[in-house]
């Protein structure tokens, strides 16, 4: 690890400026709250950054209600606090579901809401410094798309990079129309979930559309999502602390026997969080039927390229998305929540 100033932040106003002043020295900052991927990737050499600004202290930590029913949940509320609330269990279970389901309890207790917004790639191209990564190194190659890519992505991917995005708290925001505010020398503003993270496309090395400086202050969810049947599934290599091989987050509401309202969200296969747009298209105002979750996973999977490696992740994700959906139903038809 290279040697870089710290400084640490009262408050927001206090971090935009730390942070401006050591862009305009020349500095390469970053914010620092958790630390539970920055420090990594700092002591690993894949991030070298002379200049950390410690927002750990902000006072970020709330969870509060919003007038139509919405949450706001502060950047520096910690998953463990996260997941435990009671608004959030009660209100959007699949967030907390999400959460439990990603990393151990000691790391959920001091990673952030605004950091696992930001936590990068675990492709292990990406860590190795001495192989070829355009996300590390933009222009050096991808060691990935010939590689060992058993966990890379299928869907939105790039000749530039197939990395997948790591995140389970973010399937969740994605799949509940979740909004990201920043904070930044142009003054505030509201991003989107299905705006902040990025596809590859030609610049894998940007994997969120955060202007420079800016600083996520918090996440709305919206009232709109609240209360739907949900389920958060992840399937990976072993149950305990491992990387979702496919994760699917979705929420189901029917109404006169057919689906009214219905989101689904995919993580393990693409550079952020997968929306299931076609999927949710073909399914609202369909019959919750079998067959319908079957095409409509197929649909969603088309587009999807695979790898020597990966191939086996397209029938897997049809197959979690039918069995979600289908236990979400019958759950529904059974008198369920």
């Amino acid at each position: 690890m290279n040697n870089f100033t710290y400084h640490r932040a009262p408050d927001t106003a206090a971090a935009l400026q730390l942070f401006s002043d050591a862009t305009a020295g020349n500095a390469s900052p970053r914010f620092l709250a958790g630390g539970t991927n920055l420090v990594d990737l700092m002591r690993e050499g894949v991030e070298n950054h002379d200049s950390l600004v410690d927002i750990s202290r902000l006072p970020l930590a709330e969870i509060t209600e919003l007038a139509d029913g919405g949450l706001r949940i502060g950047a520096m509320v910690r998953n463990s606090h996260l997941a435990a609330n009671a608004l959030v269990r009660q209100r959007f279970p699949l967030l907390s579901q999400a959460i439990l389901m990603g990393a151990s309890a000691q790391l959920r207790n001091m990673a952030t809401t605004g950091g696992n917004l930001m936590q990068r790639t675990r492709c292990y191209y990406f860590y190795d410094t001495a192989s070829h990564c355009n996300k590390r190194s933009p222009g050096a190659g991808c060691d990935a798309i010939h590689g060992y890519n058993r966990i890379h992505a299928i869907l939105g991917t790039s000749s530039q990079c197939i990395a997948t995005h790591p995140s389970d708290m973010c399937v969740a925001l994605a799949a509940l129309d979740a909004t990201v505010n920043v904070s930044g020398a142009s003054g505030d503003r509201s991003i989107p979930i299905s705006e902040f993270h990025r596809l590859p496309g030609d610049t894998p090395h940007i994997d969120t559309n955060l202007r420079a400086g800016e600083l996520i202050t918090s996440v709305d969810l919206p009232a709109s999502s609240s209360g739907l049947t949900s389920q958060y599934r992840k399937v990976r290599d072993r149950a305990s602390y491992a990387f979702a091989l496919v994760s699917v987050g979705a929420a189901l509401r029917l109404k006169n026997g057919v689906i009214d309202d219905i989101r689904i969200a995919l993580g393990g296969v693409a550079h952020k969080p997968w929306r299931a747009s076609s999927a949710e298209r073909m399914l609202r105002g369909a019959a919750p039927t079998r067959e319908n979750f079957v095409a409509a996973a197929a649909a969603e999977l088309a587009p999807a390229v695979a790898r020597s490696g990966n191939a086996f992740k397209i029938e897997l994700a049809k197959r979690t998305i039918t069995a979600v959906l289908a236990e979400l139903a019958a759950g529904l038809e059974g008198g369920g929540r």
